[in-house]
């Protein structure tokens, strides 16, 4: 009948940023293996505060050993990394401390991980925090706004 009346299978997933602070392009990190889009495409945040929040409703899928990066699920099925810093690896989870498990459940807000940022600048490469979806394949489009007022940073639309 003319599709008037088929639903649109697409679904609009809005990403919230998960720390405070000027959000930049993810080409801009200091690494090339963020800014070059090896692990996915995303933004990246230069923090001015210590606390990490979902910036999504889902699932914890992995947090490092090293307490400085973790891996969220949404409930539509977006992956994303939130690596806080450059080289934070090396710290040892020093300066870090984790406020969920793998496993659990969040939604958007929920504290994630609290940091020491002073500890950071003084350890670590840099203090940007990539925030990259590691699943683009997912992914119908991906647009990205760089105004830490807007409601979102990125704004994603899968098949659904």
């Amino acid at each position: 009948m003319l599709g008037l009346f088929k639903k649109d299978k697409h679904k609009v997933v809005l990403i919230k940023a998960p720390l405070k602070g000027r959000v930049m392009d993810i080409s801009e990190v200091p690494d090339l293996v963020f800014s070059q889009k090896m692990v996915g495409d995303g933004i990246a945040i230069e923090p001015i505060e210590g606390s990490v929040a979902a910036p999504i409703d889902g699932e914890v899928l992995q947090v490092m050993d090293t307490k400085h990066a973790i891996g969220l699920m949404s409930k539509e099925g977006i992956e994303l990394l939130i690596h806080i810093g450059i080289d934070t690896v090396d710290m040892k989870g020093e300066g870090f401390e984790i406020h969920v498990a793998a496993g659990d459940r969040v939604r958007t807000g929920d504290l994630l991980i609290t940091f020491d940022l002073d500890k950071v600048r003084g350890k670590a490469k840099s203090t940007i925090t990539p925030v990259v979806i590691t699943n683009m394949e997912a992914l119908t489009t991906l647009e990205k706004s760089l105004m830490s007022e807007d409601e979102w940073v990125m704004k994603v639309t899968i098949e659904g």
